[in-house]
């Protein structure tokens, strides 16, 4: 059971190393130079780890002719029969012949590792861009979808294929789609979720011959899950594999670029019509992503018969993306300090529009065998409604900056009430972090429930760890360690009429450690002492973490404070329980409220983008 529960701590993110036992990051260190070493030996050079998934890892480097390659590892601690998918990636790959699909140079199986060797896409994944500038401009977006659209129609066309099917990518997403800025062009990358498809665009089966008919599985899917945060309705609930799978991935990808978004699901209150698009592929984007699945199939048709007219769109010339401004206080501080931001997020039940197992949503994915699945959704967003799953998600997003603070939303009857402190430190980013601050604000404002969520932000590098050898014996703390604190720049004095903390609003439904009475009151004197900022221990069978972020406020208080954290660890060997408890105190009442909105106005690309200046 609290194993399960852990599952919901880390907000849809791979741990940092940062987070992992001393044990469990020299493993993987040690597995990372391993795998760089036995590359550089068969004549590779530059072996860089460039990203890791659920399913494996990935390493570029450079072959004795200068060409750039991608080695795909799968991960070892998956059951054989997933590993073995790699080789059914390398196959299906290797059938594809497309100048945006990268080419499979060679597949092999050393002992239990199997390897998957390719060319590698020039340039940068969407994902990555997004991050960089936030929503993405109507002219790129417009760029994105006519090639997207392009090698869609390849893939589709059975008679491109020596098998006479169709292909189906299965998992298309901002980070599965590398562009490259001096050609303009795109390719589309990891195809380990890919299938030959089982029906055509038109429902029709694929095969093409009565033995084919006859030996052909109609009655269960051959397809993979990809990305639960892109892939449409029919790919989630386990439906034949169908080109209509790529549809979906595309509507999602081009909303979530446009909106600076990373899920499809925030679609009905961040409308794909306000996002300044071209009427007609705003529109278009809006159906495909509709409930209704004969409206999604229907705009999917019209996408592909107006692709001439999405070319012949007049559109203006590089314009550069405007400032976008937070909605909410935000600070900014440079330095070289390095970030590695964990989101950890609470009181968040409230969000499940059922609590138990029995909704139609987990009856389709109970049974469904995959690591993307057990780890990005099953446990945490099921039972969500979308808007809540993007809020979530757009909480989230949050973490993939160099972020620290906290977050406290509050819904009510007549609108939202946020207090927030989110300190940012990298300048370069504050569009697209701005971009992100609001889009998490509109997407609560679409939420129509009484409840409350907090999140703490954190820096992974901060994190203090307490090892065991037996769950029997108590945690020591290392008599070197210390729980780090900053002391802010200008002192500030308390106002007891201003301050605000997570003890105001009692226990945590959500927690399940139950601290102490020692420890408890040396955090209930933290509480008194003014700060902001969060601690929250994580307590496993051998390992015990103490995140936090805090920052002291009252400079008078330095000593009391200080002791007050070295008695905490003092009083470490004291913890019994397993599981999360979490404590947070923002500066002081800064309360903004927000309406409640069902969605966002209509904005459209302008007709004449030369008269709009």
């Amino acid at each position: 059971m609290i194993e399960k529960k852990l599952q919901h701590f880390y907000i849809a993110q791979e741990q940092s190393i940062y987070l992992l036992s001393h044990k469990d990051a020299t493993k993987l260190k040690r597995w990372v130079q391993l795998c760089q070493e036995q590359l550089t030996q068969l004549g590779y050079q530059k072996i860089l780890l460039i990203g890791k998934g659920a399913y494996g890892f990935v390493f570029g480097g450079i072959n004795k002719k200068g060409g750039a390659v991608v080695f795909k590892f799968s991960r070892l601690t998956l059951p054989q029969h997933i590993q073995d998918r790699l080789g059914e990636e390398a196959e299906i790959q290797a059938e594809l012949n497309h100048p945006q699909i990268p080419k499979v140079i060679e597949y092999r199986k050393i002992k239990r590792q199997n390897i998957l060797q390719m060319t590698r896409a020039k340039g940068i994944d969407l994902e990555q861009i997004s991050h960089q500038q936030g929503p993405l401009p109507p002219e790129f977006i417009v760029n994105i979808a006519l090639q997207l659209a392009n090698i869609l129609l390849y893939l589709r066309d059975s008679k491109n294929h020596s098998k006479g099917k169709p292909y189906v990518h299965g998992d298309i997403k901002p980070s599965n789609i590398v562009y490259d800025e001096i050609s303009d062009t795109i390719e589309l990358i990891d195809w380990g979720s890919a299938v030959i498809a089982q029906l055509d665009v038109n429902g029709q089966s694929t095969a093409n011959n009565v033995m084919d008919l006859m030996s052909s599985d109609l009655q269960n899917s051959n397809a993979r899950l990809g990305d639960v945060y892109f892939i449409g309705p029919e790919q989630i609930s386990g439906g034949l594999s169908s080109p209509r799978f790529d549809e979906q991935g595309l509507a999602a990808t081009l909303y979530a670029l446009a909106s600076g978004q990373s899920c499809r699901y925030g679609h009905k209150v961040i409308t794909p019509n306000s996002l300044g698009l071209p009427q007609m592929l705003a529109k278009t984007i809006t159906a495909m992503l509709d409930d209704d699945i004969k409206k999604r199939q229907q705009a999917g048709d019209y996408f592909f018969k107006n692709l001439h007219v999405l070319r012949h769109l007049v559109l203006a010339k590089n314009t550069s993306p405007s400032d976008i401004k937070a909605i909410i206080p935000t600070w900014l501080k440079s330095g070289n300090i390095e970030v590695d931001t964990v989101v950890y997020g609470s009181r968040k039940s409230f969000l499940r529009a059922s609590f138990d197992d029995n909704s139609k949503e987990s009856d389709e994915l109970a049974n469904v065998d995959d690591v993307q699945l057990e780890k990005y959704y099953k446990n945490y967003l099921i039972g969500m409604g979308d808007t809540e799953k993007a809020f979530i998600a757009a909480v989230s997003r949050l973490g993939s900056f160099p972020v620290v603070g906290g977050l406290a939303i509050r819904w009510e009857k007549e609108g939202v009430y946020i207090d927030s402190n989110l300190t940012m430190f990298d300048p370069s980013l504050k569009r697209s972090f701005n971009s992100a601050v609001n889009n998490m604000v509109q997407l609560a404002q679409g939420i129509f429930r009484v409840g409350m969520f907090k999140s703490c932000l954190f820096n992974a590098r901060a994190t203090l760890h307490v090892e065991r050898e037996h769950e029997k014996t108590p945690f020591i703390a290392d008599k070197s360690q210390q729980i780090p604190f900053e002391v802010s720049d200008v002192p500030e004095m308390d106002d007891i009429t201003r301050l605000h903390s997570y003890f105001e609003d009692g226990k945590d439904p959500d927690e399940y450690l139950y601290l102490p009475d020692e420890i408890m009151a040396e955090l209930a004197k933290l509480n008194l002492i003014h700060h902001t900022g969060c601690i929250i221990f994580e307590v496993l069978p051998k390992h015990l973490k103490i995140h936090s972020y805090l920052r002291l406020l009252n400079h008078e208080k330095q000593s009391e404070f200080k002791q007050c954290l070295a008695n905490i660890l003092k009083l470490l060997p004291t913890i019994t329980g397993l599981g999360i408890s979490g404590f947070m105190k923002l500066p002081y009442k800064d309360t903004r409220f927000f309406e409640h909105i069902n969605s966002l106005p209509d904005n459209f690309y302008p007709k004449n983008p030369k008269l709009s200046t």
